[in-house]
């Protein structure tokens, strides 16, 4: 089991609450066991980190990114995090909001074949 930070269990129910258009768009695809039977959980606290959505059988976490997380503080943040997570042995998709929202019939391709253990080269893994 992977220890988290029980003092963000508060915020990552807010979190949940509050969900951008991208992450409830997603979340409506892959929630119930939808995509190939797999369970996933939102906005999943690893650590000191809240994760957008993560499924433990595959040890696979999705984020779906806003514009902030490609500049500045928040990059180098991302980044960090992304080592930890990392270093747990957890496998990290990241998609933009826009790619959600316009093409999430090719965003559900990628989470499946990653699910499924398959990486092509074409897969955006962090």
């Amino acid at each position: 089991m992977i220890k988290y930070n029980k003092n963000l269990k508060q915020y990552s129910r807010k979190l949940r609450n509050n969900m951008t258009d991208a992450e409830r768009c997603l979340w409506q695809k892959i929630r119930r066991r939808q995509l190939a039977n797999f369970q996933f959980y939102r906005q999943k606290i690893i650590g000191n980190y809240i994760v957008d959505f993560y499924c433990p059988k595959a040890n696979l976490i999705i984020e779906v990114d806003g514009g902030q997380h490609y500049y500045g503080k928040t990059k180098e943040k991302d980044r960090k995090r992304v080592e930890y997570l990392e270093r747990l042995g957890l496998n990290i998709l990241r998609f933009s909001d826009r790619e959600v929202l316009e093409n999430i019939n090719e965003v559900l391709n990628v989470i499946y074949y990653n699910l499924k253990g398959d990486k092509s080269p074409l897969i955006p893994l962090c």
